[in-house]
C-alpha cells in the first residue's frame, strides 16, 4: 500500500513503515527514544517493533495499565515523572505503541511534556489504525466524561502495520469495525455496502478497506481540521455512543469496548434521522439489523437511558447548552448540529430494544 501524505504528517503501511522509520532516526539527532506501551502491547507488540528498529540510541519502555479506566491524569503524571526522571528532554521522540488509549494519551503527553516534544503513533488495533491514531486529536477522560482534556496536534508520522490485528480478539476486531461502519454512513454508501458483507472479506480485502477508511478521515480531517464543521460528522454514533460507554464504563457486565457502545449510538442516531431528517425507516432498520449482526446486543434498562441521557451533556459538539447530533439525512450524507427532544431520544432507545 502506497503511504498517505496528509497536510502535516505521512502516514506509511506495512513494511514500508520500518524503512520510513529508521530513515527518520539517521535524519534527526534524538537524544533518546521512549516507546510508551500498555500491559497488553508490551507482551504482544513490543518486540515485534524492537526488533525492527535500527539506531544506537537508548530506548526506555515505559508500560501503563491497559483499558479505557487508565487514561486519566493520574496515568499522566506517572508518565510526565517517569519521563522527568529518566531525564527525557526536548529532543526526545515519544513512540505511542498500542491502541487508541496509548495513542490519545500518548499523544497528549508528547505535547504537554516540556512545551512538547516529537511523538509517532504505532497503532496495533483495528480501531486505533482508522481512527484513534489518525487527525491529531490527542487527550484523556475526566472521571467517566470522554476526552474532556485534550490538545488536537498531528503525529510526526503515522506507521500502521496490519500484523499487529493478529494479537487481537475477535471482540478488538469487531470494535475497530464500528469505525469503519460509521466512514461508510457519514462519506461512502458503497463503502459501506461493502464491509456489511463481512462473511465475503478476506485478509487482502481488509487491508484494502483499512487503507480506505484512512483516507476517507484524512480527507474530512484536512479540510476541518479544528472541528468547526465538517469533522464534527466523523462524531456521528459518539454522542449517544459516548454517554453509554461512559455510563457502563465501571459495569461489572456491561462494560463496552469503545466500538461496542458507538456500534449502538448509531443505530440510536440512525433511528433519530428517520423522525427529523427523513432518514428512510427501512434504512434505519437496515442499519439495525447490519450492526446487531456483528456485534451482537445487550439490554439497556429503561432505568439506564436517564443517566445516559444526562451524561450526553458534556459532549463536546454542544453549544450553549444545547446538545447537538450529527444525524444523517441519507447514507454519506451527514447534517451536524442537529437537536432532539428528549421523548425521540427515550424513543431511540426503545427501537434500539425492540
Amino acid at each position: 500500500m502506497d503511504s498517505i501524505q496528509t497536510q502535516d504528517y505521512n502516514i506509511h503501511f506495512n513494511k514500508q513503515s520500518y524503512l520510513e522509520l529508521n530513515s527518520y532516526l539517521k535524519q534527526n539527532n534524538f537524544s533518546n527514544i521512549f516507546i510508551l506501551v500498555d500491559s497488553n502491547t508490551s507482551t504482544h507488540c513490543l518486540p515485534q517493533l524492537l526488533g525492527k528498529i535500527e539506531t544506537d540510541l537508548t530506548i526506555e519502555i515505559i508500560e501503563i495499565e491497559a483499558g479505557e479506566k487508565h487514561k486519566t491524569i493520574e496515568t499522566c503524571l506517572q508518565v510526565w515523572q517517569t519521563l522527568s526522571e529518566l531525564r527525557a528532554d526536548r529532543k526526545t521522540l515519544m513512540i505511542n505503541l498500542g491502541g487508541g488509549v496509548v495513542t490519545d494519551l500518548g499523544g497528549f503527553i508528547a505535547c504537554t511534556y516540556q512545551r512538547g516534544i516529537q511523538f509517532i503513533n504505532i497503532p496495533t488495533t483495528l480501531l486505533s489504525m482508522v481512527d484513534a491514531s489518525i487527525g491529531g486529536k490527542n487527550g484523556v477522560d475526566l472521571g467517566a466524561i470522554k476526552n474532556q482534556i485534550g490538545i488536537i496536534k498531528t503525529p510526526n508520522m503515522v506507521l500502521i502495520d496490519t500484523n499487529y490485528l493478529s494479537t487481537l480478539s475477535s471482540r478488538e476486531m469487531r470494535s475497530g469495525l464500528a469505525e469503519m461502519l460509521k466512514h461508510g454512513l457519514i462519506r461512502n454508501l458503497q463503502y459501506y455496502n461493502e464491509l456489511s458483507k463481512l462473511s465475503n472479506l478476506t485478509l487482502e480485502d481488509l487491508d484494502r478497506l483499512i487503507y480506505d477508511s484512512v483516507i476517507i478521515k484524512k480527507e474530512i480531517v484536512e479540510i476541518d481540521p479544528t472541528e468547526q464543521n465538517l469533522r464534527k460528522s466523523l462524531n456521528f454514533g459518539h454522542t449517544l455512543g459516548h454517554a453509554i460507554e461512559s455510563y457502563y464504563l465501571n459495569h461489572k457486565t456491561k462494560a463496552l469496548l469503545h466500538g461496542e457502545a458507538i456500534a449502538i449510538g448509531m443505530i440510536l442516531e440512525a433511528y433519530l434521522s428517520s423522525q427529523l431528517l427523513e432518514f428512510p425507516m427501512k434504512e434505519a432498520e437496515d442499519i439495525k439489523k447490519n450492526t446487531i449482526n456483528v456485534f451482537g446486543k445487550i439490554d439497556i434498562p429503561e432505568n439506564d437511558i436517564a443517566p445516559i441521557i444526562e451524561l450526553m451533556k458534556f459532549d463536546k459538539k454542544n453549544e450553549k447548552g444545547t446538545i447537538n447530533f450529527v444525524l444523517l439525512k441519507s447514507i454519506g450524507e451527514p447534517k451536524i448540529n442537529c437537536v432532539a427532544s428528549n421523548e425521540l431520544i427515550i424513543n431511540s432507545f426503545k427501537f434500539y430494544n425492540e
